[in-house]
């Protein structure tokens, strides 16, 4: 299992957007066939990055496709224009 982990930070002012971005994300599952799962959570106190998206996969090439599907890059193209920072990470589970 492929765990991918992406965490944001965005502009001040942008919660609407966010909220949206957010929602996009969690409505991928069932929608893309290779995101087994996916987590969206909101930080809460104090950190260097606004949110975290928790994304599994059983392989690489299912990762591979859903950063390639057109449905993931049409949610990504808003977080493109309200983020200011991201990383991420892949790791085998």
């Amino acid at each position: 299992m492929i765990c991918h982990v992406v965490m944001w930070k965005f502009q001040p002012g942008t919660q609407a957007q966010q909220a949206q971005f957010f929602q996009g994300l969690r409505q991928l599952q069932g929608v893309i066939p290779s995101l087994v799962s996916c987590r969206v959570e909101e930080n809460v106190g104090p950190g260097d990055y606004d949110a975290v998206l928790i994304a599994r996969f059983h392989d690489l090439e299912g990762l591979e496709a859903y950063r390639t599907h057109p449905r993931h890059q049409e949610v990504s193209a808003l977080c493109w224009a309200i983020r200011v920072g991201r990383a991420s990470v892949d790791f085998v589970e």
